[in-house]
């Protein structure tokens, strides 16, 4: 059988300089120009193999071949999603944890968000009536700060709105960058988990009451394999990541945006449009706009694919950005059809903005559907329950900003 020395490789000691350079585009331009889907690099002085595709996806979600262990950067716990947090488990361990975070996502969860969503966009647009314009991004992260603390039972005053929107912000911000930006996530994570351990600790003791079925009490109580309550940093740290991911929907409502202003016809087809419409172009924007780059995982028993060997321990990155552009999957990936999405059969593996696999059973994200129905409440905020001008700005944004957003924000006159 062949081994990975065999496989493309891309020359160099250390490519991270390179990752860094080109960012969302890294693994796919390497594997448009080795025509293959699985290539051999060094990324953070170790090994690594590369890999793209449908198939791919549906090999990394095999929990039997991959593990998350010692697979996330330190420098991503520590800003992003923190330490032994349920990105970082496998095994009982993670499903125990998956099982509690899913019960905190059903349809009935994801309707409420999208009505507290609506009411929040109703709210805010009293406000812009008196401003001469506003910048969208700015907008939606206070929104979704109020939403999701609102949502998960975390007291929030009117006067932290701001301040907490912006830590969350940079803490998403924070993981794929280097110098001032990556340091100031780090030390706004420090301010997020030092209030919600706070607001754990008034939970348990009674001083703050909270109705069982929120986030924080859940996190606050639950139960581990051993019937153990989390420790109360933990439990900050997991109640983080529930409204972490909620407020940085306002990134892709960014793009929505930008995808309504430059793609002809689709504010108008919306206006006219059914729900399933709407979801086509929500589908869309997640899939067309750079948002997740790649994901890792370590290769947990050594096993051949494709005839190449994926020894034990291997670190193996899948790009999530070139899968959702990969022409053999999508007919023209780098035009903006949110039509391309009437026949798309539902496949697991083939759109993966938030990760492959079933969410119940794997490590695909459990708050897809969340991102789904609060973007859906927001565009038809923006297409139905308001007008404005779009002035001319700079909509254009970096690939090798990790993640990357619109340089303006979208910027929105008149409304």
């Amino acid at each position: 059988m062949l081994a990975t020395n065999q496989i493309p490789r891309d020359d160099g000691f250390d490519n991270s300089l390179a990752l860094l350079k080109e960012g969302y585009l890294y693994i796919h331009n390497r594997a448009e120009t080795f025509q293959s889907d699985l290539f051999k690099t060094r990324i953070m002085g170790k090994n690594a193999i590369c890999m793209r595709g449908k198939e791919a996806a549906k090999l990394f979600y095999d929990e039997d071949k991959f593990q998350r262990k010692l697979a996330v950067p330190n420098r991503i716990q520590e800003t992003l999603i923190g330490k032994r947090a349920i990105q970082t488990l496998d095994g009982q361990k993670h499903r125990l944890r998956k099982y509690l975070f899913m019960s905190l996502m059903t349809p009935q969860q994801q309707k409420q968000l999208a009505e507290k969503t609506a009411e929040q966009w109703k709210q805010a647009k009293k406000q812009w009536k008196m401003k001469k314009q506003i910048v969208l991004f700015e907008e939606a992260k206070k929104v979704l700060c109020k939403v999701a603390c609102e949502w998960a039972g975390v007291p929030l005053s009117e006067r932290e709105v701001s301040v907490r929107a912006d830590d969350f912000i940079s803490i998403v911000y924070a993981f794929g960058r280097v110098g001032p930006v990556h340091w100031k996530g780090r030390i706004a994570r420090n301010r997020i988990e030092n209030w919600l351990e706070a607001v754990i600790d008034d939970t348990r003791s009674g001083t703050l009451h909270v109705d069982e079925a929120t986030a924080l009490y859940k996190m606050a109580f639950f139960q581990d394999e051993k019937g153990q309550h989390f420790s109360t940093h933990m439990a900050a740290v997991e109640l983080m990541n529930v409204i972490r991911p909620i407020v940085a929907i306002a990134t892709y409502i960014t793009f929505a945006a930008v995808a309504l202003h430059e793609h002809a016809g689709q504010m108008e087809k919306l206006k006219a449009g059914t729900h399933d419409d709407f979801v086509r172009f929500i589908h869309e924007v997640r899939r067309y706009y750079p948002f997740g780059p790649f994901v890792g995982a370590r290769v947990k028993k050594t096993f051949y694919w494709k005839n190449v060997e994926f020894k034990k321990g291997t670190l193996v990155f899948l790009d999530i950005y070139g899968t959702n552009h990969d022409p053999r999957i999508w007919e023209n990936p780098n035009e903006f059809n949110p039509d391309r999405f009437q026949n798309w059969d539902g496949n697991l593996f083939n759109f993966i903005p938030h990760g492959g696999g079933d969410p119940a059973k794997g490590h695909r994200c459990p708050g897809e559907g969340i991102t789904v129905e609060v973007m859906r409440a927001t565009l038809d905020f923006l297409v139905n329950h308001i007008d404005y001008h779009v002035p001319s700005q700079d909509l254009s944004y970096k690939m090798n900003q990790i993640p990357t957003l619109p340089k303006s924000g979208f910027v929105m006159s008149f409304v």
